[in-house]
């Protein structure tokens, strides 16, 4: 079933009539006798292409990770592409042939909406050119007979959500020019991060705990079809993933906007299971709504991209935010030292004479702690106001966000960490405008640990901050 959404202000029928997620790791496809977990995602797999099958789709649409680009983004556009192919860190699974069958019109019709929205984009039709590990899986797992015409393009290294949510409006725009009905598909793992040594099948398992943890929250917001909180999850999950630059969770904000940002999909986990290491899993989103009602979209609705991303500037996607200037604000002081002090230049200087942290027995006492960024006292999110005082924009989840992660930096440094917090207490300049969205991070990091929590509003912070927090910690 495809539901009435609006895109543009037009009014029209989302032509995705399933979206699904699906590992890229080739053992469900060569080995899956060889470990039950194997076996379980192969079953899942099945049951997947069973309901594409009968979905009536006119295109299989794939966003692969394991084909990163560095300049725009790569169309495969070879009517029939035939190859043989070896993974290059499984090749003693054997070999993967095969022939498929992509819809070169469609590709080359989407890479023309690309350039109308701003993107940089090609086709490649190559005798040759592989493909990716992950679309090769997919497509021969759930497409099998090549019933369905199929195209596929690359997870460009750099991108960042704008210009991901772009690239699946321009598909969008073909769809609905040429009146097909498509499943959308995301190639990816989850954690991925994958053991670096040889295993036995019989020993595989989630690298960690942490990852499992991770894995399992994204897991949760998917059956509950909320793909939207995914792809602003991943925020806070993309600095804990071991490739950042090429995963970043890019196939959630791209299957995201495909799904027109909606976040009350029908969401089905047909499978969870460990591939060498990393987290693997086949869900199936269905366009119906569970009925649990939508969440506003809460990101800049970008309809062309414009540009830069400012890559040899920082790393992650932190670009995206708005930053404020380095020298907004008070003057900085390098922290006090002195007995049980701890310090650190992994978090911003203090706006006076005070250290980062105080050890007091096993306890670790935290300064309060904002978001600016160490080394350039930038403002994830924007600052609240300007120079001259005058009221801006911002977003309280980035703030929050940073907030967070400085908070672990310090506790590091220390010899803590997140889980060892105690108690905090945060501080709101805005609390009718801001608690909200500063509840939904806190529920997404911190909260995950249980420590208490006081929040209290306030007229002012030294800097043009939203947020601060005050934390205790065991050592």
């Amino acid at each position: 079933m495809a539901l009435l959404s609006t895109r543009g202000g037009l009014s029209l029928t989302n032509p995705i009539l399933a979206s699904y997620v699906v590992p890229v790791h080739p053992h469900p496809l060569l080995v899956p006798e060889q470990n039950e977990g194997w076996q379980r995602l192969r079953d899942a797999f099945d049951e997947a292409r069973d309901q594409i099958a009968a979905s009536g789709a006119d295109l299989m649409i794939i966003y692969s990770t394991t084909w990163p680009s560095i300049i725009g983004h790569q169309i495969q556009a070879d009517p029939n592409p035939v190859w043989t192919l070896v993974d290059q860190d499984f090749h003693d699974l054997g070999s993967m042939d095969y022939s498929f069958n992509i819809d070169a019109e469609f590709a080359e019709a989407w890479s023309k909406a690309n350039h109308a929205r701003g993107l940089q984009s090609r086709t490649v039709a190559y005798n040759g050119f592989p493909i990716d590990v992950g679309s090769v899986v997919a497509l021969k797992l759930l497409n099998p007979d090549n019933a369905i015409p199929a195209v596929i393009v690359s997870s460009n290294v750099y991108a960042n959500r704008a210009e991901t949510t772009v690239l699946a409006k321009a598909c969008l725009d073909v769809l609905g020019t040429t009146g097909k009905k498509a499943v959308a598909v995301t190639a990816m793992s989850m954690s991925n991060r994958m053991f670096t040594e040889f295993i036995d099948a019989a020993d595989d398992k989630i690298h960690s705990l942490k990852d499992d943890e991770w894995n399992q929250k994204v897991l949760e917001f998917l059956e509950e079809g909320r793909l939207e909180d995914v792809a602003q999850l991943s925020r806070t999950i993309h600095q804990q993933i071991r490739v950042q630059k090429v995963v970043t969770f890019k196939p959630m904000w791209w299957l995201s906007a495909m799904n027109d940002n909606r976040n009350d999909l029908t969401g089905r986990v047909l499978a969870y299971e460990a591939l060498y290491g990393a987290g693997g899993a086949v869900v199936h989103l269905d366009p119906t709504s569970n009925g649990m009602g939508d969440k506003e979209y809460d990101e800049d609705d970008v309809e062309v991209y414009h540009g830069e991303r400012n890559v040899l500037d920082g790393e992650g996607d932190e670009e995206e935010l708005p930053q404020s200037s380095s020298n907004h604000g008070p003057e900085l002081w390098d922290p006090a030292e002195g007995k049980d002090a701890v310090n650190t230049e992994s978090a911003p200087k203090p706006v006076g004479l005070y250290p980062h942290a105080r050890r007091v027995g096993d306890l670790l006492y935290l300064s309060g702690v904002g978001p600016r960024q160490p080394g350039t006292n930038a403002i994830p999110g924007g600052p609240i106001r300007d120079t001259d005082g005058t009221p801006l924009e911002y977003d309280i989840k980035a703030q929050t966000r940073a907030v967070v992660e400085n908070i672990a930096r310090i506790l590091e440094e220390a010899g803590s960490s997140m889980d060892k917090v105690v108690d905090v207490t945060s501080f709101l300049v805005d609390m009718d405008r801001d608690f909200a969205g500063y509840n939904e991070v806190w529920a997404e990091t911190l909260g995950h640990y249980g420590p208490t929590r006081t929040t209290l509003a306030i007229r002012a912070l030294p800097t043009p901050i939203a947020v601060e927090m005050k934390v205790i910690a065991k050592i």
